[in-house]
């Protein structure tokens, strides 16, 4: 039987991830409610987290509870993964005994090799190369306050990481427009560029790159596993941060994201973070109702 992963947006065909959004704000208006919902009694979803984790990690284990199953965290420090036993190895086993496995890690392709060896869905908790579970909490926020978001247009700036990777292959399933800024020598990945390029625009300067966008996007400068080059990224970020006179060239009633942390000073001031257009903490909230979305959908 085949197996319906989530390793990146494109995992899903672009109706039923809208179809996923949609859903997402139901049961979001229906928890809110004081609605019980619980189509996964007796489901176990487990988490193996190679990186530190506060938003998935509680989102995820929320979501399981709210939907009657569990959840289960497995450090792969504690388990025989490391010792050396092999990925696919470790995918078999595990897989046999839960409904399905989320995973934060380092490379894509060890989340992919698992994926390929497991026979429940394995939903992607972060990896280098993408963060797409953010990306539904974002689109969900955006649809929440905005209603249709395709047509807007967003602006990504800071390192093109795996989160702006997200963002690229949103803006072309979804058929709105992302400008980048971004330092030298910090742009997207080439190939993620290449299969994006017609939702995509670059620009020198963080200015060019917000001028009358709808939505500003940043992230942080050194990302996890990044920390020793902290110092050095900030002097080559340091016109990239997102303050009140960056935001001042984007629309009037423009909206500012981000995935969290945040490290305030630095890629974005206090005054922003904390303003009103600032939607940051519902975006963080929005992981819980995305994920319960995602999980129904790939368990039920």
């Amino acid at each position: 039987m085949l197996v319906q992963h989530f390793l990146t947006l494109d995992d899903l065909p672009p109706e039923q991830l809208q179809q996923l959004i949609d859903r997402a704000l139901h049961l979001k208006q229906s928890t809110c409610a004081g609605a019980i919902y619980e189509p996964l009694k007796n489901k176990t979803l487990a988490m193996i987290f190679s990186k530190s984790s506060t938003r998935t990690r509680v989102s995820f284990e929320v979501a399981m509870r709210q939907l009657g199953g569990g959840a289960i965290i497995l450090n792969p420090g504690d388990t025989q993964m490391r010792r050396g036993e092999p990925i696919e190895d470790s995918a078999r086993v595990i897989s046999s005994m839960v409904d399905s496995v989320v995973i934060r890690t380092d490379a894509h392709q060890q989340l992919q090799r698992f994926a390929e060896y497991s026979s429940v869905p394995v939903i992607n908790g972060l990896t280098d190369d993408y963060h797409p579970c953010q990306l539904l909490a974002d689109l969900l926020t955006l649809r929440e306050l905005r209603g249709d978001f395709s047509g807007c247009t967003a602006a990504w700036v800071g390192d093109g990481n795996n989160v702006c990777h997200s963002w690229m292959n949103a803006a072309r399933i979804f058929n709105f427009k992302l400008n980048i800024a971004t330092p030298a020598g910090y742009a997207p990945n080439a190939s993620v560029i290449k299969s994006n390029k017609q939702a995509i625009k670059f620009f020198d300067d963080a200015q060019s790159a917000v001028d009358n966008a709808d939505v500003v996007i940043t992230d942080t400068w050194a990302s996890m596993g990044q920390e020793d080059q902290k110092d050095r990224r900030l002097s080559q970020f340091e016109s990239y941060r997102v303050d009140q006179s960056l935001m001042a060239m984007a629309s009037d009633d423009a909206l500012f994201m981000h995935c969290l942390p945040a490290y305030r000073g630095m890629e974005v001031s206090d005054s922003v973070i904390d303003g009103k257009q600032s939607v940051v903490f519902l975006e963080a909230e929005n992981r819980l109702h995305a994920q319960k979305a995602l999980l129904e959908l790939l368990l039920s």
